[in-house]
């Protein structure tokens, strides 16, 4: 064995091991946090279910999914305006960071709350070989403060660049906002594709991607699992680039329609890296002209980036496969292949 090969296997920010649910005396802050918010994908006191690769894998109604990120994503737009209309005045830069990094955030716990009741009735993909992986014990606190820096960082920008205290929450404009949902998850996926294409490909690059790799088996919070390089292309450069561009495309993409947008980027993030045994995944108001290419995506094609990729990789894409797609890099589904998927069974998102 080389040293440079002993040297990588004893590097501790390498080890996935994760003891610290079991451990309570190794518990900080960060731990409690967790525990308190109820942050775990795997409910250590149920049994999740273990389902072979041929049984058929349930289908999710995308439906009940934009309904529920549009019903979360209307909730702090909704008290900012009952705030305008009873005071007569908007709120500060101050008071909308507050209000909608607080619900960037909240909007995230509940999400993980409900993937996790949804893993206990359908278990997750790749189950018969693995579980998926916990937080591991060195990372802990790099991974609740990458979530944090995720839903703050992203407010700043968005309050920075578009908020006008003489716009309310009724300026929305409604009429573009299914276009705006739909092409900006296809450019943000256009420019995280070929970021994250060359993170892979591009050697001094891929130093700052690797250790999002270690998971093989993700849960959420591995999301955030990265080094701060990537976290910082991830949290606002992609972002900024896709805004830009559809502002140049003429859209209005306002505070509130990039509010909205980020709801859906952030849900499909999320539920991308949650591994659920369900069919359906990135909800977009163009998923229906997608489909028609193959080119939507679904939680098992990030899934496969991480269970068998590392410097050679496929299935780039976050929010669609259509980049993939016509750049020869999509991999092959197993569970949710067509022939495999139990349209019969549909999984309703709950709302609460």
């Amino acid at each position: 064995m080389s040293t440079q090969t002993m040297t990588t296997k004893r590097n501790p920010a390498d080890s996935m091991v994760s003891t610290w649910r079991h451990d309570r005396s190794q518990w900080s802050f960060w731990h409690w946090m967790i525990e308190l918010l109820g942050l775990h994908l795997i409910d250590l006191d149920n049994e999740v279910p273990v389902f072979s690769k041929k049984d058929k894998i349930p289908a999710i109604r995308e439906w009940t999914v934009h309904l529920w990120i549009l019903l979360h994503a209307m909730i702090p737009l909704a008290l900012q305006h009952i705030y305008t209309t009873y005071t007569g005045r908007n709120l500060s830069l101050i008071g909308a960071f507050a209000l909608y990094s607080s619900f960037f955030k909240l909007n995230g716990i509940h999400e993980m709350h409900i993937m996790r009741r949804l893993g206990q009735v359908y278990g997750f993909l790749d189950g018969d070989k693995h579980p998926r992986d916990e937080i591991p014990d060195v990372g802990v606190g790099k991974v609740i403060r990458e979530l944090i820096s995720t839903s703050s960082l992203r407010m700043v920008m968005a309050i920075f660049l578009t908020y006008q205290q003489g716009e309310a929450p009724a300026s929305l404009q409604w009429k573009w906002l299914p276009l705006e949902i739909g092409l900006y998850s296809i450019t943000v996926d256009f420019w995280f594709y070929w970021y994250h294409r060359m993170m892979h490909s591009v050697g001094p690059l891929w130093k700052f991607h690797r250790r999002h790799h270690l998971t093989k088996h993700p849960n959420p919070l591995l999301s955030a699992y990265a080094d701060h390089e990537q976290e910082f292309m991830d949290i606002t450069g992609i972002p900024l680039m896709a805004y830009s561009t559809l502002k140049i495309l003429g859209l209005p993409m306002g505070f509130y329609e990039w509010w909205i947008c980020f709801q859906y980027i952030a849900f499909s993030e999320f539920i991308g890296h949650s591994g659920l045994r369900l069919h359906g995944g990135a909800p977009s108001t163009v998923n229906w002209l997608l489909e028609l290419f193959d080119a939507e995506l679904v939680i098992e094609d990030h899934d496969l980036h991480h269970r068998y990729g590392w410097r050679k990789s496929h299935n780039y894409g976050k929010q669609t496969r259509l980049w993939d797609r016509m750049f020869g890099t999509c991999h092959e589904r197993i569970e949710s292949v067509k022939d495999n998927v139990d349209y019969e069974n549909r999984v309703t998102m709950p709302l609460l």
